[in-house]
């Protein structure tokens, strides 16, 4: 699944950086992923970077957007190889 980032952040801007999809970003409030480039870091590493650095565990799984591991490496290779869609599934 795409990972969130609950009103439990602190604006420590650690999450944005370690980010490989560039999924993060700064929102009115606080960080926000964006579902549609988050791949748990599948493609890249073994575990969810933005969540290996975060102080206060406020990045969790998404509820709303369930990915298994066979799903999150097919919208990780659609992101690397420049294709203009993610596909729906």
């Amino acid at each position: 699944m795409a990972l969130i980032i609950t009103d439990e952040c602190i604006n420590c801007d650690v999450c944005e950086p370690e980010c490989p999809n560039r999924a993060i970003s700064q929102g009115e409030e606080i960080y926000e992923i964006d579902s549609d480039l988050c791949t748990e870091c599948v493609g890249h590493y073994n575990t969810p970077q933005c969540v290996e650095v975060c102080p206060v565990s406020c990045i969790v799984g998404d509820p709303d957007r369930v990915e298994n591991r066979e799903q999150l490496m097919e919208k990780y290779q659609f992101l690397t190889t420049g294709a203009n869609r993610v596909p729906q599934g």
